[in-house]
């Protein structure tokens, strides 16, 4: 996990609709590992955005066997903006800010035999085969508005939330948008593919089963 200082402090706060026509304008066509888009002035917006439940009320779909992905923004193909409702004790294997309540990051070494600079259609020829429990390399825990950039560069990560009878919510930013994502079984380092562009809910909507 990096976590960047912002190159100057925003001097208001605004709502989450203002939140996204600013990322859409400093991203425009890019992402965030684009040249010309400055990572810092995207985690500064994420910062001074204050986590109102009038907001993002309407996104808070739980499920009680799974985390849900509630689309908030698809970027026009560029990015990819959601809302992930964490019910107790669940995780899952991005800009991300948390919107209530408490969420622990696990950042993990990539085990030796997996390529160093995974992307969403990366491949190794050791996915599926043992290499031994993953290592920690660190553990954080992020309270309501706490802002972090996760790059799958650094390690492997885990967000998971650790509350034991409370909900909880997190805004992320995936640039590009993720269509596939590796999770790594913790015991035995064995890595699975699976597809990521199923979403709870679309703008606020909760989708049929049929049509996520």
């Amino acid at each position: 996990m990096v976590l960047l200082r912002s190159p100057k402090p925003l001097p208001f706060t605004f709502d989450l609709t203002f939140l996204v026509r600013a990322i859409h304008y400093e991203l425009g066509d890019g992402g965030l590992d684009s040249d010309h888009v400055n990572v810092g002035r995207i985690q500064a917006l994420m910062e001074c955005y204050r986590s109102n439940p009038d907001d993002w009320r309407q996104y808070a779909h739980f499920d009680r066997y799974r985390y849900t992905r509630n689309l908030v923004d698809d970027g026009n193909g560029k990015f990819n903006l959601l809302i992930l409702a964490w019910g107790p004790g669940q995780a899952s294997h991005c800009v991300m800010k948390v919107l209530d309540g408490t969420l622990t990051e696990t950042q993990y070494h990539w085990p030796a035999a997996v390529v160093t600079s995974p992307g969403p259609d990366a491949h190794s020829e050791s996915d599926g085969e043992a290499q031994g429990p993953l290592c920690i390399q660190k553990e954080t825990h992020l309270a309501t508005d706490a802002v972090t950039y996760i790059h799958d560069r650094i390690g492997l990560h885990r967000v998971g939330n650790a509350l034991p009878t409370q909900g909880s919510l997190s805004l992320h930013l995936y640039t590009p948008p993720i269509k596939y994502c590796r999770s790594f079984n913790e015991i035995t380092g064995t890595a699975r593919a699976s597809a990521c562009t199923t979403f709870h809910s679309r703008y606020g909507v909760k989708q049929a089963p049929l049509d996520r």
